[in-house]
């Protein structure tokens, strides 16, 4: 039987966290796991924080992720990686947006963006950092960052034996299907 694997996806309202994880869900399924997923949408549509959970294995009882037990964290804005960090396992690996999306607090004035972030993060967990909206620009298109974090947390996973072309395909808008897929292949590559 093989083990349970975690993952949590988050981000800001408007980065695409869910659409990925739906096509993350969808290509583990088409692999034959099973697979729960539960997504989190705290004010998504105003900029507050998204978040998805997604596990998958031979069996799989609940789609949620309890403190400490995720495998693997992908953080589409680099605060929400912060504030997520106690749901991973000591041994998990965060994948990281290098990437600021202000608060509401901080856009007033009331607070500040916290410095160091990348830098505590990496000194408590297995860190892959990078920006994705620059590869995403570089490739046409800033807003495929989310299939760009895909592609590096399928690698992550190590679940390449799965056509992610024909599901990105299925599920992005018609017209952007061969972006999505370089985006993909860009994050892989990392």
């Amino acid at each position: 039987m093989s083990e349970v694997k975690s993952i949590i996806l988050v981000g800001v309202g408007g980065q695409g966290t869910i659409l990925a994880s739906k096509i993350l869900s969808e290509g583990l399924m088409s692999a034959g796991y099973d697979v729960k997923m539960s997504e989190i949408h705290g004010m998504s549509q105003r900029g507050g924080d998204v978040s998805t959970q997604v596990r998958f294995g031979d069996k799989v009882y609940s789609p949620i992720v309890g403190k400490g037990q995720a495998n693997v964290i992908v953080a589409f804005e680099k605060m929400e990686a912060l504030r997520w960090i106690e749901y991973l396992k000591p041994d998990g690996k965060m994948v990281i947006n290098d990437f600021e999306i202000p608060s509401v607090p901080i856009l007033m004035g009331t607070a500040e963006y916290p410095e160091g972030i990348i830098e505590e993060l990496s000194s408590k967990a297995d860190t892959l950092v990078f920006r994705a909206a620059d590869i995403a620009d570089e490739l046409g298109n800033s807003k495929a960052m989310n299939i760009v974090l895909l592609g590096a947390l399928v690698k992550a996973l190590g679940v390449e034996g799965i056509d992610w072309h024909e599901i990105i395909s299925k599920n992005v808008k018609k017209g952007f299907e061969e972006l999505n897929i370089k985006a993909f292949e860009a994050g892989y590559a990392l």
